[in-house]
């Protein structure tokens, strides 16, 4: 299997698993995160989605040899169910967490990015050379991200950004050492289980949408949010 899934105890662990190509993104890949995204978005148990990979690269960007033997139809294809699993990733309604131990490039930095945030260590690495590869893409989700500016910075020039300095950026939230890495996603997965499954969910969708509105649309967000809250009987944790 290209991506691997387990669902244990309310946690979905999503596996990139071409470790022998270093994680490039295939057509199998694409329709694959999207199956399983698709299938945690449905599932009434699962709280909270971690998105991993085998192997010393998170993701080398899109396969490039998959490509070479591909016509105009079938590359213009390939983009958009990678664009579907992006967007499938993205709209979880549940927290969606990447972990990032190693390089993530282009496409790469596109599944880590649809995720809520970015738990890495120091072996990570970010960067977007399509540009310098003659094709488009990673234009829209990391500029959001890092600002226009240092987006530029890393497409024009193939430069990567290292974990460090992703933190600093705010592309990653939490940088820490391989050897202590299991057990700060342990502690982030028990105060996510603890939390009621409603809330975040509101909280997620009121985030999500509201930095894309003006303060007043953002603000109106959150009430809609109150109101279904209150109107479900979950308010104060009674749910």
């Amino acid at each position: 299997m290209s991506v691997l899934f387990n669902a244990e105890g309310g946690v979905a662990t999503l596996t990139l698993n071409r470790p022998g190509s270093r994680n490039a993104l295939n057509l199998e890949m694409c329709e694959r995160l999207s199956e399983i995204a698709d299938r945690c978005a449905s599932h009434p148990d699962i709280k909270l989605v971690f998105v991993r990979a085998n192997g010393p690269a998170f993701c080398a960007g899109a396969d490039l040899k998959e490509r070479a033997g591909m016509n105009e139809a079938q590359v213009r294809e390939r983009r958009m169910k990678g664009f579907a699993a992006y967007a499938a990733l993205e709209a979880l309604p549940m927290p969606a967490i990447a972990v990032v131990a190693g390089p993530a490039v282009g496409s790469g930095c596109e599944i880590a990015g649809a995720c809520d945030f970015i738990v890495a260590t120091p072996a990570a690495s970010f960067r977007t050379p399509e540009a310098a590869r003659g094709t488009v893409g990673a234009t829209q989700r990391l500029p959001r991200i890092l600002g226009k500016r240092l987006a530029k910075d890393l497409m024009f020039t193939g430069r990567a950004l290292s974990a460090e300095e992703a933190r600093e950026a705010g592309l990653v939230s939490r940088l820490v050492p391989a050897s202590g890495l299991e057990e700060v996603l342990a502690g982030i997965k028990n105060e996510i289980l603890k939390a009621p499954s409603g809330s975040l969910r509101l909280a997620k969708r009121c985030i999500d949408r509201g930095v894309e509105l003006d303060p007043a649309g953002a603000l109106q967000t959150e009430i809609a949010a109150i109101e279904e809250q209150l109107a479900g009987g979950s308010w104060m944790g009674r749910k």
